[in-house]
């Protein structure tokens, strides 16, 4: 009988007891015991079980859950007797900080303090009696939203060793997406304040902790060692690229396919795969989002349902705002090209827009990406990665995403793509006007904005049009040119349609008295470098291919046709 889909449980009490659907990832209990590690971070993309794991790790080894046995019967780990003693025998301290999504630092500091006040106020019992000396007493009865910075870093530290001494064994502390107030931090200005705060909190848990049995990080990124890790040389960091725990998080394909069957729909087995298969994880490959699945299982339809299950504000912001490099080779993954670049698990927030390869590390991290190739470079040492969309749920989140850049002039933008495809040169100006104006600025955010330059709105623009034409065109652009010798050509799908080459040039005061003369040298390049040969070859009549020069000063624009 198929077990019913229930969407949004994390709590794996909760999933058991209502014999909701659920996949076995017991093993990682495991897993992880008979590594032995002190502290593990493991990073997943959201919506990958790294609640839902937590959670089970909490109702196995938690005192609290002693008399809980019974909601791993019948899953792998309840058939070795050894766990089956082990379960409920440890004090456990379990948080998460998924919730500090904080728009400046006092609020994200003042819920951080909740949440560990929160693990108090749960065991006020360890007051009673003697266990606790006076000032113990009274140091625990400061652990409130309002504790000061020296209560709050001590505040793991000194509940562990509490608990040790009321169970009789070191404590085990989980901590859930330990990242997310870090990624608010840095698109919110408030980082140095808060990785200072974080970086005496997890020394103190993590690593000055002679009460901690062991503990177990969750988040997306793997933060940059320097930054709050600096003093933690017991950590063992377990990424995406990792071959440990790699069939842990996620469905593998296997699993999928049984759901499917479960649930009666052995025959969307094709389907399922041509958008969902994709994440690779370590040295396993056809990894699934369980979020998109869990949604089809109970819905029977396609859907992006993991690319929009979170804003993707910080993924776009980086790609809207990056220079023409990143749009160039975003515009190459789109068109289904992958990207060799050297990646640095370890992010560094501060220089994800300065520095060319962070952007693609945060993007595997996150899921955007994944890794189809690796290559050993002996004369430099280096790892080169070969990186491609994960797949088709993935390409259609970044359309949209694209979409949405041009939403505050979208009636401008669609009148602009229909001034084009008819031709009409007037039309094609007032709206491009409008368009550049409304939006030059929001493509062009960074430390340092370009004066002169389009660049930023350039290639975003040029994103777009991929993105609105991908049905009608074929896009190809000139990416090893630099910005003033740059062509886009638009091939069309149908020989009925007109093709068109679009160049594009910055007005400059040296060389050319206006725009109007900066627009014929665009048509001017078109001619004398034959960019319409390689269409003509295609057999496109040379009448059927349309011709724009396109000259830019600052945010307006002037557009020529012959």
């Amino acid at each position: 009988m198929a077990r019913t889909v229930g969407i949004g449980y994390q709590d794996f009490e909760t999933i058991r007891e209502e014999q909701l659907f659920y996949v076995d990832k017991t093993d990682f209990i495991r897993q992880w015991w008979e590594a032995k590690d002190q502290v593990t971070l493991i990073t997943r993309p959201r919506r990958f079980g790294k609640t839902l794991n937590m959670s089970m790790l909490e109702k196995f080894f938690s005192t609290d859950h002693a008399e809980k046995g019974e909601l791993f019967e019948g899953l792998s780990i309840w058939e070795d007797e050894t766990y089956r003693r082990l379960q409920g025998t440890y004090p456990v301290i379990s948080l998460s900080f998924a919730g500090v999504k904080e728009g400046d630092y006092g609020k994200a500091r003042r819920k951080i303090c909740e949440i560990i006040a929160n693990q108090y106020a749960k065991r006020e019992f360890l007051l009673e009696g003697n266990l606790l000396a006076q000032q113990e007493k009274e140091a625990f009865h400061r652990k409130t939203i309002h504790m000061d910075d020296v209560d709050a870093s001590l505040a793991l530290h000194q509940l562990s060793d509490y608990l040790s001494r009321y169970h009789k064994k070191k404590t085990i502390i989980l901590l859930d997406e330990y990242d997310t107030p870090m990624q608010e931090a840095y698109v919110h200005g408030y980082w140095d304040k808060l990785v200072a705060f974080t970086r005496s909190l997890f020394n103190c848990a993590f690593k000055t902790n002679p009460y901690l049995e062991r503990a177990v990080m969750t988040g997306i990124t793997r933060v940059s060692r320097e930054s709050i890790f600096s003093d933690l040389n017991n950590l063992k960091v377990v990424t995406t690229t990792s071959n440990r725990y790699a069939d842990c998080f996620g469905f593998t394909e296997e699993e999928v396919f049984a759901a499917l069957d479960e649930q009666g729909m052995s025959d969307k087995r094709k389907e399922v795969k041509a958008w969902y298969d994709g994440f690779t994880f370590g040295d396993k490959t056809d990894i699934y989002n369980p979020w998109s699945i869990i949604n089809y299982l109970d819905t029977g339809k396609i859907g992006t349902y993991w690319a929009n299950s979170s804003s993707n504000g910080l993924v776009g912001k980086l790609i809207r705002e990056g220079n023409k490099n990143v749009k160039q080779e975003f515009e190459r993954l789109l068109c289904g090209e992958t990207l060799k670049v050297e990646i640095d698990e370890q992010i560094v927030y501060g220089e994800l827009a300065a520095r060319r390869d962070s952007v693609w590390s945060l993007l595997l991290a996150s899921g955007y990406l994944k890794v189809v190739g690796v290559d050993f470079l002996e004369q430099t040492g280096r790892w080169l990665h070969s990186l491609a969309l994960t797949n088709r749920e993935v390409r259609l989140m970044f359309q949209r995403m694209i979409q949405s850049w041009f939403v505050d002039s979208e009636a401008n933008y669609n009148d602009f793509i229909q001034a084009l495809l008819s031709g009409d040169l007037e039309a094609m100006n007032e709206y491009m006007n409008d368009v550049a104006l409304a939006t030059f600025s929001y493509f062009d955010m960074g430390k340092k904005p370009s004066k002169s330059e389009p660049e930023r709105f350039y290639h975003g623009f040029v994103l777009g049009l991929m993105v609105e034409l991908s049905g009608r065109y074929a896009l190809t652009s000139n990416r090893e040119s630099g910005f003033g010798r740059y062509d886009v050509v638009l091939e069309p799908l149908n020989r009925e349609d007109d093709a068109m080459i679009l160049e594009f040039k910055v007005f400059q005061p040296r060389k050319e008295k206006d725009l109007e003369e900066t627009a014929r040298a665009a048509l001017d390049q078109i001619q004398e470098k034959r960019y319409a040969a390689a269409l003509e070859a295609k057999g496109i009549a040379p009448e059927k291919i349309l011709k724009y020069g396109f000259a830019f000063e600052g945010s307006t624009v002037l557009i020529q046709g012959n």
